[in-house]
């Protein structure tokens, strides 16, 4: 016997999890599309080379294995680098600018930890093609927003420039990308590891706090300014993000009350595309960290309450009849009504009205022998406990306006 378990860093979703989590893609969804952006997929597999080179220090996250025709391949490990890729692929049928966005899932062989695991689901969306940081700036409010509508109280954009790291090489803009998590301290000894000697690594640390917002960051704040969002920002200069290909603004959300991390990490990255093509196609643009956030909102109470979208279950009086039933479940849906078909026709009806009290279906619809002789319906309501009789012909109309 087969012993029915999943692997550390999967998961399964039962419906009630499930629901919360559509609920809230729904909203992303919706929030992307309001701001003028279109889907867009990649596939699960790229090539290994599509990722290498481009990642930084966590290549080592990987999923990478030779496929059976020796090719070496990697599960995707995010959707940035894909999107670019897809770009220089296809230039005749990308127009710029491009607003895209992507609800995907990515794998990365993470230690798995509370909100963090090896298989999770993304949701991106990026603007291409304009170097203007307008574009870096209506992507920051489109974070905002999208956090705004899912509940949070006062979701909070905190924004750096990776020009003010022009002059720092890239394995000390990794290092003080973790200062929140391992603290000056472990900053300034990770940068001696490094290389640094002590007062080197204090100076560095010191000069990157006292940096000032530059020119390119005060238009962005301005632009945030005119669309009434001056509370949902703030300048930090200890933010680095440790991708290697960021190359300009770089911003995370964080919400008060959850103290398990960044919500989202974004970033401009103008030299992404050009390793996949002659052609130089600027980049910026966000990846939600969905799983994190269906925990913060969990566990900030953001969710209403999740009940089936089933409106009524109709019931299967016998297997005779259950022609009759089938009618009427046809006709329902016809006029748009989620409709379930009780799908055993043995079972007596006591057990039928369980199933869909068990479900939290509002609305249970009988059709028996008196009912198809008088080509009428017995409508009993599970929450009121009440039921009345409608003909067949007003049933639809009958739950529409229930």
């Amino acid at each position: 016997m087969i012993t029915p378990q999943t692997l550390r860093g999967f998961r399964d979703f039962l419906p009630e999890d499930a629901q919360k989590r559509q609920y809230a893609i729904d909203i992303i969804r919706n929030t992307f599309e309001l701001y003028g952006f279109v889907p867009l997929e990649t596939p699960a597999i790229e090539y290994l080379e599509v990722f290498t080179g481009n990642i930084g220090e966590d290549e080592k996250l990987f999923y990478k294995f030779k496929d059976a025709g020796g090719r070496k391949v990697a599960l995707r490990y995010d959707q940035t680098v894909p999107t670019c890729r897809l770009i220089a692929q296809y230039p005749d049928k990308i127009t710029l600018p491009f607003k895209r966005y992507q609800i995907q899932t990515v794998w990365r062989a993470e230690k798995p930890q509370k909100g963090r695991y090896r298989e999770f689901l993304q949701c991106d969306a990026d603007i291409f093609g304009v170097d203007d940081r307008s574009s870096d700036a209506e992507t920051v409010a489109l974070t905002i927003d999208i956090f705004k509508n899912l509940g949070f109280n006062r979701p909070i954009a905190i924004i750096n420039d990776r020009e003010l790291y022009k002059d720092i090489p890239y394995k000390a803009i990794v290092t003080i990308d973790k200062l929140d998590k391992i603290g000056e301290g472990g900053v300034v000894s990770e940068l001696s590891a490094k290389g640094y000697n002590q007062e080197e690594a204090v100076n560095l640390l010191s000069s990157v706090k006292n940096s000032k917002p530059n020119e390119k960051l005060t238009q962005i704040f301005s632009y945030l300014d005119n669309y009434g969002m001056q509370g949902n920002y703030q300048f930090k200069p200890t933010l680095a993000r440790s991708f290697s290909y960021s190359t300009g603004t770089i911003w995370e959300i964080i919400v008060e009350g959850f103290e398990s991390g960044s919500l989202a990490g974004c970033e401009r990255f103008d030299s992404l595309v050009s390793r996949f093509s002659k052609r130089s196609v600027p980049g910026v643009g966000f990846a939600i960290g969905f799983d994190r956030t269906v925990l913060a909102m969990d566990e900030l109470g953001l969710f209403p309450p999740l009940k089936t979208k089933t409106k009524v279950l109709v019931t299967v009086f016998s297997a005779e009849l259950l022609p009759e039933s089938q009618k009427v479940t046809k006709q329902l849906r016809e006029n748009g009504i989620n409709t379930d078909l009780y799908p055993d026709p043995n079972d007596k009806l006591e057990k039928q009205i369980k199933y869909a009290d068990r479900k939290s279906i509002e609305f249970v619809a009988i059709i028996g022998p008196d009912e198809i002789e008088k080509k009428s319906v017995t409508l009993k309501n599970l929450k009121s406990k009440q039921q009345i009789t409608v003909l067949q012909k007003d049933l639809s109309d009958v739950l529409k306006k229930a």
